[in-house]
């Protein structure tokens, strides 16, 4: 992989020397970030859409602040400190499992349930950061909250790949009965889906996706970059086909925008807050588009 993505910045460098693309197209990391951008835009676009349908969204975000005690649990058991993916995996899988687990156990509303989770997680991870600041500088704990696209390397592009193929062997096959047991259980179970398989595997794929953006978009952003692309598509769809290709649009969209815009016109704006604003942006004019033509105002998706 390595080799192709020299080939890719190779050309792309050569083309932003002769004036083709914009002048950041020199620079190694624009070329590594907007890979990624391409990448993460049509795989949170697609997840997105299941997690509003679902109503997932505050799900997504607890995994993604639940990272922080995997990162901690890592550099404890000597992970590296800039990437240590296993702990953060194998953290956030379990987190996420049991929380669903959880939820099929109780009566407990599903907020109140994350809620509670978070709560733990977030305690052990503040427990855990006395013994980390041991051995690092605690201040690079900032990068899993607010991520850096621009610091993306190739192991987090290989793993970002990775994860792109494994939801695309997994995910597309079983899309339409996770679609159908998150809108009607009962009928998805009379049709012989596996409604509670199909929640787990949905569960393992929202908490991969997310962890694997930690370092690009940043815990506290990841949820807003899967839930307001999404929320953006379903203001100008008028069928699921129709959101689901627009919330991938626009977040890809959103990623690429909020990468190369600051750097081209120089302004000093964090990229995954960048990121965030552009797809803020393409919500409030969605919304503004919906609320003035007729067809999409009577629309209800």
């Amino acid at each position: 992989m390595t080799t192709l993505y020299e080939f890719l910045r190779d050309h792309l460098q050569a083309l932003a020397r002769s004036g083709v693309l914009p002048q950041p197209f020199q620079y190694e990391f624009v070329i590594n970030a907007l890979l990624s951008a391409l990448l993460i835009g049509p795989l949170l676009g697609v997840l997105g859409s299941m997690v509003m349908i679902k109503r997932m969204a505050f799900f997504s975000q607890a995994v993604g602040n639940a990272a922080l005690t995997g990162v901690a649990i890592g550099i404890l058991v000597g992970e590296s400190y800039t990437s240590p993916y296993v702990s953060m995996f194998v953290f956030c899988l379990l987190f996420g499992l049991a929380l669903r687990y959880t939820q099929y156990r109780t009566t407990l509303s599903n907020d109140t349930l994350i809620g509670v989770f978070l709560s733990i997680s977030l305690a052990l991870g503040a427990s855990l950061l006395l013994f980390v600041s041991a051995k690092i500088n605690t201040h690079v704990m900032e990068s899993v909250l607010f991520g850096s696209i621009l610091a993306v390397d190739h192991k987090d592009m290989n793993i970002l790949l990775a994860i792109t193929v494994l939801c695309a062997l997994v995910g597309l096959p079983l899309y339409n009965g996770m679609l159908l047991s998150s809108l009607n259980p009962s009928l998805a179970h009379a049709r012989g889906v596996r409604v509670r398989t199909h929640e787990y595997l949905f569960v393992v794929l929202v908490t991969v996706v997310t962890v694997a953006c930690l370092k690009i978009v940043g815990a506290v952003l990841v949820e807003a970059l899967l839930l307001i692309p999404a929320a953006a598509a379903r203001n100008v769809s008028r069928s699921l086909n129709e959101l689901v290709a627009r919330s991938i649009a626009f977040a890809t969209v959103s990623c690429v925008v909020g990468i190369l815009v600051p750097m081209q016109f120089y302004i000093p704006v964090p990229t995954g807050g960048a990121i965030v604003l552009v797809a803020a942006s393409i919500f409030i004019l969605t919304a503004a588009v919906r609320a003035s033509v007729g067809r999409f105002r009577a629309a209800n998706l």
